[in-house]
């Protein structure tokens, strides 16, 4: 049994027997004891002074004699005001060591007692994968992992945008400046390679409106609209999207080409399936070299329809209503959210539409009991709008369901756009960071006694592990900057540090092997920095339903930097090889694989592959 759930017990039942007095388990608090007081647990007595009728600081007093002679395994207590701080017995400490190491997956749980979905990813087909991207797909991908292990069954889900005015951007750029080029032809990944057309019809679409602003017509629409003191410029800056729409020659071709993708034209259906196809291979190389696999993918193409018919039941029930122009609404005023459109007067479906009919269809399809979306924090009205929408229509799930509104991801240099081909590409980043650490790698000279392949792939993990860890130790809803040089350092809170605190508890499993662990029951007193390493262990298991509870990653990203951290201080201040003491050094090799163990588990939870060697 935990100590702390034992002190809990006990503490309730001192409770009862000092003061005729009830209370639960869940009005005890019990933290560890801060380090510049002595200390193991402290047990906050201030919420017992109105059961008791005693002051704080006498509960106090009295709670430690009455644990100390009911539990044998304390032997010292001291109180700070109204704070009980208790100190354990050495071999609680090591028998909690003792049972992580016996516990298979330790800290994770197989109840299975809920079956989530998780959605991340959802990228457009009209260019590659990003940095803000990146951050999407492992946050989606490490919570989906977290949430198995506090005990849930998950599926992991996608919805790629395949349609719409921004796809036949890319593939009326294609038509017109691409003279049947592939990527193969190209040598370039599908998803770049379809991405530069993007890149070029925004080039083509500049150079159009630059030439058109000194038309007459251009004149036409600044002094119709013009207002006092705005000058040209700022007028033609701000004019671009109605000049696409209005004027642009480009604008108009891409718009048929979307009307006859949606009359199911034969030669342009032909042309967008095999442009998605180049595509979609190539996000599927950047999730394989991320390690991440999704489950099930939806396709906008083919759920763009859904929900209208969701609609249409919801307008006869009185949960919607038509208004003046035909557009059909719902009033979220009781949740402050105004008026939603859920259908335009002309009968087509927006987002919402699609989002509240794939909903249901994946409810039918999996079952789910809840569902997380993992979406940028600039859709926060949008999931507020659809679950409370969701909710009118007593859908079973809907009270089960989350918005992950992550923040954005800003690199060193500002801000990234996609049209203007100024983002980092997930493949740029990932090759850059592959170089950086080789190069570091070749440096330090530690590894080049093994294969090609083998120092290739430690120097991916190291390189993966910084990206990924970097960003998922930020709190998901804070906006973070993105330095590749910080995140690849060996020291501080980067995952390389991590992964060599591993590295050296690797490097003792050979000594461990050799030696008679039996001894290590001979090994009664414990140095500090053994019991820190031990208490964090404690901790692991209700860090992971934490997380959970959280859709988290930073929490777990935590703990395993401050167990790495510990360990390095246990590393230098604790002789493990030259122990003298009977039982130390094979003590040691046991905590180094407890710790070994977890901190390899704990970063597997955020997607980090642990490398043998550095």
């Amino acid at each position: 049994m935990n100590y702390k759930t034992l002190l809990k017990e006990n503490t309730v039942s001192a409770i009862k027997e000092l003061y005729d007095a009830d209370i639960s388990e869940q009005q005890v608090q019990i933290n560890d004891t801060p380090s510049d007081f002595d200390g193991d647990f402290t047990i906050v007595t201030f919420p017992f002074a109105k059961a008791a009728r005693k002051a704080p600081m006498q509960i106090a007093e009295e709670l430690g004699q009455y644990l100390a002679e009911k539990l044998g395994s304390i032997i010292d207590f001291n109180v700070v005001k109204g704070f009980l701080n208790v100190t354990v017995e050495d071999h609680i400490w090591t028998a909690s060591m003792t049972e992580i190491l016996a516990t298979d997956n330790y800290g994770q749980t197989t109840d299975l007692a809920e079956n989530v979905m998780v959605e991340y990813a959802s990228p457009n087909t009209n260019k590659p994968l990003h940095l803000g991207h990146i951050r999407n797909i492992l946050l989606g991908w490490s919570i989906s992992k977290i949430l198995k292990a506090a005990g849930k069954k998950v599926t992991t889900t996608q919805i790629v945008n395949d349609r719409g005015i921004a796809i036949t951007k890319s593939m009326l750029a294609w038509k017109k400046y691409g003279h049947g080029a592939t990527p193969e032809s190209a040598g370039k990944k599908g998803d770049h390679f379809v991405g530069d057309y993007y890149v070029l019809f925004a080039t083509k679409l500049a150079e159009e409106y630059a030439q058109w602003i000194s038309t007459p017509d251009a004149q036409k629409e600044y002094e119709a609209r013009k207002k006092k003191d705005l000058e040209k410029d700022n007028f033609f800056k701000a004019y671009k999207d109605t000049y696409f729409n209005k004027y642009s020659q480009l604008g108009a071709e891409a718009r048929e080409m979307l009307q006859k993708w949606e009359k199911h034209d034969p030669e342009t259906l032909q042309l967008w399936k095999t442009m998605n196809g180049w595509v979609l291979a190539g996000f599927d190389v950047t999730f394989d070299t991320l390690g991440v696999t999704i489950d099930k993918t939806y396709f906008e193409s083919n759920t763009y329809l859904l929900g209208k018919d969701i609609v249409e039941d919801g307008l006869k029930k009185g949960v919607f209503y038509k208004n003046d122009d035909g557009s059909i609404a719902v009033d979220l005023e009781d949740k402050k959210l105004g008026e939603k459109i859920v259908m335009r007067s002309d009968g087509t479906s927006l987002y919402v539409t699609q989002d509240i009919g794939l909903a249901r269809q994946r409810h039918q399809e999996i079952g789910m009991d809840s569902m997380v979306y993992v979406v940028g924090n600039e859709q926060i009205y949008h999931f507020d709008a659809l679950f409370a929408i969701l909710e009118k229509l007593d859908e079973p799930y809907a009270k089960k369901l989350y918005h992950l509104a992550y923040g954005m991801v800003d690199l060193t240099t500002g801000k990234m756009k996609s049209r203007e081909g100024t983002v980092v590409d997930a493949d740029d980043l990932i090759e850059d960071m592959i170089k950086t650490a080789t190069n570091e790698s070749l440096e330090r000279n530690e590894i080049t006694d093994l294969s090609q392949d083998e120092q290739n792939q430690i120097r991916k993990n190291i390189a993966l592990g910084a990206l990924k860890f970097f960003i998922l130790k930020v709190n998901p809803k804070k906006r973070m900057i993105f330095n590749p040089e910080e995140s690849i350092e060996l020291q501080g809170q980067t995952g390389p540090y991590i992964q060599y605190a591993y590295v050296r508890t690797v490097g003792l499993k050979k000594y461990l092997a050799e030696a008679d662990a039996s001894k290590a029951q001979a090994y009664q007193k414990l140095e500090k920095e053994e019991k820190d390493l031990i208490k964090l262990l404690i901790k692991y298991p209700d860090l992971i339903q934490e997380a959970a509870q959280e859709y988290d990653p930073s929490i777990i990203a935590a703990f395993a930097y401050n167990l790495a951290k510990a360990y390095s201080k246990f590393w230098h201040e604790c002789s493990i090889l030259k122990a003298e003491e009977p039982g130390a050094k094979e003590f040691r090799f046991l905590l180094s694989q407890a710790v070994g163990n977890a901190l390899h588990d704990a970063m597997e939870l955020l997607g980090i592959d642990m490398p043998q060697r550095m």
